[in-house]
């Protein structure tokens, strides 16, 4: 069985390398809940460097998620259909999204 890969940060604290994930960006719980390494904002700078414009919001004491991602004024997170914060980015965002982010957070890499 082939182990998950995820991309690598260094610890803000003790500088140890900490791997994660880009999807936790828009879990209620991602990122330890809030408790580990934080990254959503980086998920973020990678979405805003390639044209989109992001909202990010703190659910009370979880995590900072992605609420929104624009483009020209439409929005990339559906409304409806799916439960925010709790449902896989890679089941409702747009196949464009899911490529930049994986290309630009790719696993296993330092970021």
């Amino acid at each position: 069985m082939k182990a998950i890969e995820m991309p690598v940060s260094n610890c803000r604290c003790c500088g140890a390398p900490v791997e994660w994930n880009w999807e936790d960006a828009f879990f209620k719980f991602g990122f330890g809940d809030g408790d580990g390494l934080v990254m959503t904002e980086k998920v973020s700078d990678v979405l805003m460097s390639a044209g989109h414009v992001t909202n990010l919001v703190q659910w009370g004491f979880h995590n900072l998620v992605i609420q929104s991602i624009t483009r020209g004024g439409i929005e990339q997170i559906p409304n409806e259909g799916i439960v925010f914060g709790y449902d896989d980015p890679r089941d409702y965002l747009p196949k464009a999204i899911l490529d930049l982010l994986d290309e630009k957070l790719p696993a296993g890499e330092t970021v």
